[in-house]
């Protein structure tokens, strides 16, 4: 077991940082000292909206959009979540205790913090990737604090269910419902062409160890990663699955459905981009890479990966189905780059929350020119988006309805 610190390390940002945004501490945040940056923190009494970043990301993964954000008005707060960067107090050992990676303690996390910064309330939440559904939760779980959500990549289909209408069901002795697709891991393994689902994979011993010590190299692996998932990856071109059923997934790119022998380090290895494709990514220069290969490095992958482990846990899983049926309330909206296949990976997850879950959703906006990571791909679209969002809400009432 090793509990990573951030002692004697040099700037956050290695220099890449704009002036205006402000790297620092907060301890004592649920067990945590939290790194955030920070913008529009000059002016007291502003409106706050909290950033929460994906994997493998980090608070940086919003510098394009935090400056802006200040300029419309708003105090901006990006932290590192648990298990990243230079948020410390977290254990980096594959078989530390889950619970502490658990959603509900995500929502914590992200409620201390909100406290600890001397605010009752956020104006909104914003979540990309693995942010979006702790955002969701924490919008779903405090409404009163967390009065608007915006869900970035991974739609958020709910809280999982509970079994209803079975009183009158036949059951015999210890007989248990198997949920709808519990065997698609086998289903993928027996494709002519066997394959295996990439959040398996992030839950397997092995993955820290494969993406941290790439044959590549950690700064080659992160470059092949986004640069897969980004729309510079020109077969990016995604659409609706008709279910979730092996044949359909395996239309998907090895990303999200991998080979069955291979590792995520040889996966993207295979998509490496040129000398001149890389000269050629300016919303991800080497420099600013840079900051994401020196902070893994520094910290490995296991911390944003007990996450997916919590998505298989039937302890974490059963928690939270009390909320069963529970919706967002609070006006939500979600934004998705156009060439993101993380809009669809679950199938028909998109549509139950604009439809069903999100009563009170504003758009689904898809943006041009991004793929996963859109934030950083079209800072400026996504900014213009929050911005209308976040203005927007002066004409709702402050409480959802009850």
């Amino acid at each position: 077991m090793a509990i990573i610190t951030d002692a004697g390390l040099p700037p956050y940002g290695n220099g890449t940082l704009a002036r205006g945004i402000r790297s620092r501490s907060v301890g004592n945040i649920n067990g945590l000292t939290v790194h955030v940056l920070e913008s529009g923190y000059e002016t007291p009494g502003r409106p706050a909206v909290l950033l929460l970043h994906g994997f493998p990301e980090l608070a940086y993964s919003w510098r394009k959009v935090m400056l802006p954000l200040a300029a419309a008005g708003y105090h901006v707060i990006a932290p590192d979540r648990r298990g990243f960067g230079r948020t410390t107090g977290w254990d980096d050992a594959y078989d530390a205790d889950l619970d502490s990676f658990s959603t509900h303690n995500m929502a914590l996390d992200a409620l201390a913090l909100v406290f600890a910064c001397g605010l009752r309330s956020v104006a909104a939440v914003v979540g990309h990737d693995a942010g979006s559904p702790v955002a969701a939760w924490c919008a779903l779980l405090r409404p009163d604090v967390f009065r608007s959500v915006v869900m970035m990549s991974a739609p958020f289909a709910g809280p999982p269910a509970l079994p209803f209408n079975t009183a009158e069901q036949a059951q015999g002795p210890g007989t248990t419902e198997t949920p709808p697709g519990a065997d698609i891991d086998a289903q993928l393994a027996a494709l002519e062409r066997p394959r295996k689902y990439y959040m398996r994979y992030f839950c397997t011993r092995e993955a820290n160890a494969n993406m941290l010590n790439a044959p590549q190299g950690l700064h080659a692996f992160l470059r092949a990663y986004y640069h897969y998932k980004g729309a510079d990856w020109k077969l990016n071109k995604p659409f609706p699955l008709k279910a979730r059923t092996a044949d359909e997934l395996a239309k998907m790119p090895t990303y999200y459905v991998m080979e069955l022998d291979s590792g995520m380090a040889e996966t993207v290895a295979r998509e490496m981009p040129s000398a001149a494709e890389i000269a050629a990514c300016h919303w991800l220069t080497e420099d600013e890479l840079r900051v994401y290969s020196t902070e893994y490095g520094r910290t490995g992958f296991q911390g944003g990966l007990q996450a997916y482990r919590c998505l298989y846990d039937a302890k974490q899983i059963a928690e939270l189905q009390l909320f069963s049926d529970r919706t967002v309330d609070v006006p939500s909206c979600f934004i998705a780059g156009e060439s993101d296949w993380g809009v669809y990976q679950t199938p028909g997850a998109a549509e139950k929350m604009r439809d069903g879950v999100c009563t009170r959703m504003t758009g689904l906006h898809l943006v041009s020119g991004a793929g996963h990571w859109v934030q950083q791909e079209q800072a400026e679209k996504v900014c213009a988006l929050l911005i209308r969002f976040l203005q927007d809400q002066t004409r709702w009432p402050n409480h959802a309805p009850a």
